[in-house]
């Protein structure tokens, strides 16, 4: 509870988890959490919920993220991969078009 016991009837601690009802500190949620205290009366505490469900947003930012991470590192994998076996690659390619080119010995 907050160590100053002064102030209006109905005020809130900075953390918003008690309220002050002009005599002593009053807790502003109930103890399951499920409801707060507005100042008037007892409302359901589903404002607080809601704004935690901001993670769907911020999930698809990081696959999508990810996804583009993998494929530059796929590309970067084949560049890699073709310059340094280039040569041997466009071996083995103009041997099978001379093969299918020649014709067959009897």
């Amino acid at each position: 509870m907050p160590a100053a016991q002064t102030g209006q009837p109905g005020r809130f601690s900075p953390d918003g988890f008690w309220w002050w009802d002009g005599a002593s500190w009053r807790p502003a949620y109930s103890q399951d959490r499920l409801w707060r205290w507005n100042g008037q009366s007892w409302v359901p505490a589903a404002s607080a919920r809601a704004r935690s469900g901001g993670g769907v947003g911020l999930a698809i930012g990081l696959t999508v993220g990810a996804f583009a991470i993998v494929l530059i590192l796929v590309v970067v994998v084949v560049l890699v991969i073709l310059g340094t076996m280039g040569g041997q690659i466009a071996n083995v390619f103009s041997n099978v078009a001379a093969a299918l080119n020649s014709t067959p010995s009897p």
